[in-house]
Order: structure tokens, then sequence, then C-alpha cells
């Protein structure tokens, strides 16, 4: 059981793993896409020029090189069961944020719709498995819980 728990995990946090990976292969290309869907809030434009001349880096570049790195920072710290709960909130946010800046099915028509709501959907699934994981927490097979009465 214990192997099938680990097996699980990392075949869960493998999507997340390659996507990140991708991001930082393609940090220009990532940044471009960052740039012409993903408006800040004003609180956080408010620091995005200092933040800019401190790394000498546009704020999608920025953008670009956090979220690859969260992504697979928090899918290891699920796939080796150490933090387990904070990677599924880090990964919960950082996919409740994509699927609003770059899948808003509801906002479309047509065949655009119907792509971006599957992919929607997917995420949507995806932030239930975080979810479990988040509420399991670094569960180990044999763990009892200490809250549990015994019949």
């Amino acid at each position: 059981m214990n192997g099938l728990l680990v097996l699980g995990r990392i075949l869960f946090v493998l999507v997340f793993i390659l996507s990140g990976a991708q991001k930082l292969m393609d940090i220009p290309g990532t940044a471009d896409q960052i740039g012409a869907k993903v408006l800040l809030p004003e609180i956080v434009t408010a620091y995005t020029p200092q933040l800019e001349a401190a790394s000498g880096m546009a704020t999608p570049t920025l953008l670009a090189i956090l979220v690859g790195v969260i992504e697979i920072g928090a899918a290891l710290m699920i796939a080796a069961n150490i933090g387990a709960r904070a990677g599924a909130v880090l990964l919960i946010l950082f996919t409740i944020a994509a699927t609003w800046y770059f899948h808003p099915f509801w906002t479309m028509s047509g065949p655009d719709r119907d792509a971006n709501m599957i992919q929607a959907l997917k995420n949507l699934s995806l932030i239930g498995g975080l979810l479990v994981i988040f509420a399991v927490g670094r569960w180990r097979p044999g763990y009892a819980d200490p809250s549990a009465q015994r019949v």
C-alpha cells in the first residue's frame, strides 16, 4: 500500500513538474504569455517598479520564473510527502489563477469556449485532488490518528 501511495503522489504531481520545467526552459515564451493575459491587481503593481529595478527583469519574466519554481517546488513537496499541505495550497492557488487568466471559457463562444471549458474542468479536478492531499496532509500507512477512538 505504501508503494501505491508514493506512486500515486508522483503521478498526480507529474503534470505540475513537467509544466513548471517547460516554463523554465522557455522563460521568454512564458513571459510573453503572462504579459498578454495577466493583469496584476493595483496593490501588486505598486511594487513592480522596485522589483524590476532590483532584478533587472520585467515583471512578466519574474512571474514566469516564479510560477515555474512554484509548480516544481510544490509538486516535489507533495511527491516527497514533506510539507504536502503547504505544497497543495500553493498549487491550488496557482491552478485557480491559471484557470482564471488562461481558460476564461465564460467569456468565449464556439469551439474556443468548449476547449477552454475542458481545460478549466481538468483544472477543477486537479484542485479536487489537491484538496484531498491538503485534507489528508502528511499521511503515512499505519499512522493512527490520535483523535480516533478505539472501539
